[in-house]
């Protein structure tokens, strides 16, 4: 029988809660007793199942598993864990409590890998977020799998040791070789714009569509396109990715923390670098689209992050899921409360809409072609209710298109001059807002509304009238002059003019519905 010199050991593990790392200890008594392998600290079903893969692991990897009594504490006691993420710390702690380790060497690392049978070390979800946790904790060195390597390696501060097996991770514990640190990216790797297979040039007609989704992408202002079926407002919002500006290692950080946290990192990838587009089916429930679950998980607004939520037929959707994008439209996170805990999401997203006029979408087509009754319309369209339309900066009618228009080949302007218009734009706002914790015109607060909308009277006089004319609210008529700012900063105009309060204007004032 194994002489055991070592009765107790504590091991750093990291787990998730939402998107957020948190240090755990991974405590491992092994003592006297018949034989037999519990953890404790408020494990799901996937780390109760670890003693199984970890005791299979342990000897297929040619160690001998401790016949003993063993017991696994996961500190703090108080947070439901749940993956597979311990099954690498609480191998090592196990070998650490049996002398098989040096127990001071594996403290000083943090641990985070799911283990097969045969002793290879799995990928686990969140592993940026757990390296991040590792940082504030003062660590300076974690051990996971080989395939996380690249991902745990883009927090500065951090030695990554990137493992295959359990025996490889034990020799480089114990002294028998030495593993170089796995270096990460600091910069984003050249790639193409998303969506760059779907360009605007084939977009024929719609001029108005295409400037007003310019201005959008330019300011990261939500739209709402409504218009007959067939004139185009898909085939417009698939095309937006196209036009967007690169992601920053800032923003890229960002939203590769949500996808990791979500087990969403495509394979093979250690950051994202072009911006997320998303567009979930009209039948996705509120948790979904929000987020939550038992325990915390993003939903579609924060997988969309820095890029773009695409709702199509947006009345379709049910009333209350719509209702719940108010608060996180407005605020730029959404808190979510459930038994399994409290977690905080992102959710700084483009909003892009698209909806029929009535029913039967041919409501202002031509005559006589709208069967649909008044009732019939106004149910319709008060699915979308005034305090949710109001939080979209951009109406616009995307009408029927012209025969005329299909003869007359590709358009002149392609996604590629759209995108340096908007870029330089973003510059712009870049530049202005440099020390602010706000990155685009889309984001500004009442403070930043009045330092950079500066305007002459003229403009000034024509925002109020306009406002007053269409009974804009305070909301509404603040969105105006957001997008006026945009308008300026395409045109590169230091101060908000008249034809630009007059063009943000008009991105308001058609009748909805008609």
């Amino acid at each position: 029988m194994l002489e055991v010199r070592v009765l107790l050991a504590k091991v750093p593990g990291g787990a998730v809660l939402g998107i957020d790392g948190y240090p755990v200890q991974v405590e491992v008594d092994v003592s006297a007793g018949l034989p037999c392998f519990e953890v404790v600290g408020l494990p799901d079903a996937a780390i109760r199942e670890a003693r199984e893969r970890v005791r299979a692991a342990l000897r297929n990897s040619g160690f001998e598993f401790p016949l003993r009594r063993i017991t696994v504490n996961l500190a703090p006691a108080m947070i439901r864990k749940e993956g597979a993420c311990f099954d690498l710390a609480i191998a090592v702690g196990i070998l650490a409590a049996t002398g098989e380790i040096d127990p001071q060497v594996a403290e000083g690392y943090m641990f985070a890998g799911e283990l097969s049978l045969d002793g290879e070390v799995r990928a686990t979800s969140g592993v940026l977020s757990i390296a991040l946790a590792a940082r504030s904790g003062g660590f300076s060195k974690i051990m996971v799998a080989r395939e996380n390597a690249g991902e745990a390696a883009l927090v500065d501060g951090l030695d990554v040791y990137g493992v295959k097996t359990l025996s490889e991770a034990v020799a480089h514990l114990s002294g028998a070789i030495r593993m170089v640190s796995t270096r990460g990216a600091r910069s984003l790797p050249e790639a193409e714009p998303a969506g760059e297979d779907l360009d605007f040039a084939d977009v024929l007609g719609q001029d108005h569509a295409r400037r007003a989704l310019e201005v959008a992408a330019a300011g990261g202002h939500n739209v709402l396109m409504v218009g007959p079926p067939g004139a185009g407002k898909t085939m417009l919002a698939r095309r937006m990715p196209s036009i967007l500006p690169p992601l920053s290692w800032d923003e890229a950080l960002e939203v590769t923390r949500v996808y990791s946290a979500a087990g969403l990192l495509p394979a093979c990838t250690s950051i994202i670098s072009t911006r997320p587009f998303r567009s979930p089916h009209h039948t996705i429930s509120a948790a979904g689209l929000i987020g939550g679950g038992r325990v915390p998980r993003p939903g579609e607004i924060s997988l969309a992050h820095r890029g773009v939520l695409f709702l199509d037929e947006i009345p379709e959707f049910a009333a209350h899921t719509l209702e719940a994008l108010r608060q996180p439209m407005e605020d730029g996170f959404v808190t979510v409360s459930r038994a399994g805990g409290i977690a905080t999401f992102p959710s700084r997203f483009m909003l892009l809409s698209a909806m029929n006029p009535c029913p039967c979408g041919r409501l202002g087509d031509e005559p006589g072609a709208c069967a649909c009754t008044p009732g019939m319309v106004q149910k319709y369209l008060a699915k979308l209710s005034g305090p949710l339309l109001d939080r979209f900066d951009i109406h616009i009618h995307v009408g029927k298109v012209d025969v005329n228009e299909l003869g007359r080949g590709v358009s002149s302007e392609t996604s590629a001059t759209m995108r340096e218009n908007v870029r330089g734009a973003r510059l712009a706002q870049e530049e202005r807002f440099t020390g602010l914790p706000v990155r685009t015109n889309a984001e500004m607060r009442p403070a930043e509304i009045r330092g950079f909308c500066r305007m002459p009277r003229e403009a000034r006089t024509l925002l109020y009238a306009a406002s007053a004319r269409l009974g804009l609210s305070a909301r509404a008529h603040a969105r105006v002059l957001k997008v006026a700012r945009t308008i300026a900063d395409l045109e590169g105009s230091d101060l908000v003019q008249d034809t630009h309060i007059g063009e943000a204007v008009s991105y308001r004032a058609f009748a909805f519905g008609e």
